[in-house]
């Protein structure tokens, strides 16, 4: 097959590699559909996660068809088509129990493109296919179901519910790249008074108000009025960028909320000295994807406007180019960018 391979810091490569085969009795080999790129594959890239080791396939995120199946998979046989969450599940560790995912103890959680060979590629093992697939549904399309791998249940599980987003609320979600206004649309659903997002592209501000941002704006003067004044209920930290965490912590009220959704790839100041007293919960989190069943859910009632996410569509064997194009949206205007097989 052909596969993006990381080769240490800076270097990747669309190579041929070697068919991935069943290794335990509880995997899944699925056909790569469509994948796409993440913000933490240009982290890997970079060389921020030295824990991936040169020679690993890239990528997390990806639908497709089932190919083979271990002896000890259920839900799915050859021929379903599937989404693959970002997160691996062995579906019987404590964590697993409590539906955290992410932080599962039993092999699993984030290892897809870290631990383990990805999904960009041709094909894809999928360790624990009974709790790491969901089902695809044959009404939604490609492009719109690989943000069920991850774009979206982060949004939710990392970003508005840790968030505590209740009617009535002032939300700023600071990033609006494909996560941050993918909180937007969610965190409408909760009848929020009103949502500010802030970026420093235009066009991404522009995305936000489309998708339902009451205001989007630079880091000005609507975000100094809110430090100024009664501040906001909630405050997103989709960015990964240690302006941005501090940003949110000059934003938020008393007994308001901060949900850090980016990865940082260095430290970020936390100033407990003017913050010790003012009832903040700061959450952060390894998004579970224990929430896409209520996702899809939400999509089939039309309640998730979330084509406008994906702005490129190219075919597998540009993987590289894709890379360039994401990395550099604020000049292509690029959200996510799908890859598909051709």
């Amino acid at each position: 097959m052909r596969a993006l391979v990381y080769h240490g810091p800076g270097r990747i490569s669309w190579d041929t590699f070697t068919d991935p085969g069943i290794e335990a009795p509880t995997d899944a080999i699925v056909r790569v559909d469509a994948t796409t790129v993440c913000g933490t594959d240009l982290h890997i890239r970079q060389g921020d996660l030295p824990e991936v080791r040169a020679g690993t396939v890239l990528g997390h995120e990806a639908v497709g068809e089932v190919m083979d199946v271990g002896s000890e998979v259920h839900s799915v046989t050859p021929g379903d088509r599937v989404i693959v969450s970002s997160v691996s599940a062995c579906g019987s560790c404590e964590f697993c129990r409590d539906s955290m995912y992410g932080q599962c103890r039993g092999g699993g959680g984030w290892i897809l493109g870290s631990l383990a060979n990805g999904t960009q590629a041709e094909l894809v093992r999928v360790p624990f296919a009974d709790h790491s697939t969901w089902r695809w549904p044959a009404t939604l399309a490609r492009d719109d179901a690989v943000l069920f791998a991850e774009v979206l249940p982060t949004a939710y599980e990392v970003g508005v519910r840790n968030g505590h987003v209740a009617p009535g609320d002032t939300v700023v979600v600071v990033g609006a790249g494909p996560v941050g206004l993918a909180a937007v649309i969610i965190a409408r659903i909760y009848s929020p008074r009103r949502i500010i997002a802030v970026d420093r592209s235009p066009s991404r501000l522009e995305a936000a108000i489309r998708l339902g941002a009451d205001s989007a704006e630079l880091p000005g003067r609507l975000i100094a009025d809110l430090a100024e004044g009664p501040g906001a209920e909630v405050a997103i930290e989709a960015a990964g960028d240690p302006d941005s965490f501090v940003l949110c912590t000059r934003i938020v009220r008393p007994g308001g909320h901060i949900a850090n959704i980016g990865m940082h790839g260095k430290p970020a100041s936390l100033h407990l000295e003017s913050l010790w007293r003012t009832n903040l919960t700061i959450s952060t989190g390894q998004v579970d994807t224990s929430s896409t069943p209520w996702l899809l859910d939400l999509m089939a009632a039309g309640r998730l406007p979330v084509s406008e996410l994906v702005t490129h569509s190219m075919g597998l064997g540009r993987m590289e180019e894709a890379y360039e194009v994401f990395s550099q949206g604020t000049e292509t205007g690029a959200l996510k960018v799908v890859l598909h097989r051709e």
